[in-house]
C-alpha cells in the first residue's frame, strides 16, 4: 500500500504543476473560468496534503516509524532531513498559498491570484526531489 501511495503522490505532482500552470495562464488572461479551474487545483493540493501527511507521519520511514541509528538525528541526515522537515515545510507553505489564491480567485482579483500562484509555484519547485540532487527521486514512478 504504501508503495501504491508514494507512487500516486508522485503522479499527481504533475496534475498538480500542470493545473498550477494551468490557473497562472488564465489569470494572465484576465479568464473567469479561474472560479473552477483554482478549485480543481485547490482539490489537488489538498489530496496531495492528505498522502503527504500519511507518509510523513506513518510511512516507511515516517516520524513514527523512524528508526535512526544511536547517536544521530534527523537534521545530520540529509535525506531524513529533506524528507521530514524541508519537504513538508515547503509543501504545507505552497497549499496555504494556493488555498489564499482560491479566496482571490473567487472574487476575481486576477492580481493577487497570480501573486499567490507564483509564490506556491516556486515553493513548490523548490521542494520537489528532483533527480540529480542528493535526495532526488526519479521524475516518474519506477522509472
Amino acid at each position: 500500500m504504501e508503495t501504491g501511495l508514494l507512487h500516486l503522490h508522485n503522479v499527481l505532482r504533475w496534475v498538480l504543476l500542470l493545473l498550477l500552470l494551468w490557473n497562472l495562464v488564465q489569470a494572465i488572461a484576465k479568464k473567469e473560468s479561474i472560479r473552477s479551474s483554482s478549485l480543481w487545483l485547490m482539490i489537488a493540493a489538498h489530496t496531495m496534503l492528505l498522502i503527504g501527511v500519511y507518509l510523513t507521519v506513518a510511512g516507511k520511514y515516517g516520524w513514527t516509524t523512524l528508526n535512526l541509528p544511536a547517536g544521530s538525528s534527523v537534521m545530520s541526515d540529509s535525506s531524513y532531513r529533506f524528507f521530514l522537515i524541508e519537504h513538508p515545510v515547503l509543501m504545507v507553505s505552497s497549499i496555504v498559498f494556493i488555498t489564499m489564491a482560491r479566496a482571490k480567485a473567487k472574487q476575481l482579483n486576477f492580481r493577487s491570484f497570480t501573486w499567490l500562484l507564483v509564490i506556491a509555484l516556486v515553493l513548490i519547485l523548490a521542494g520537489i526531489p528532483w533527480p540529480g540532487r542528493e535526495v532526488g527521486r526519479p521524475l516518474f514512478p519506477g522509472a
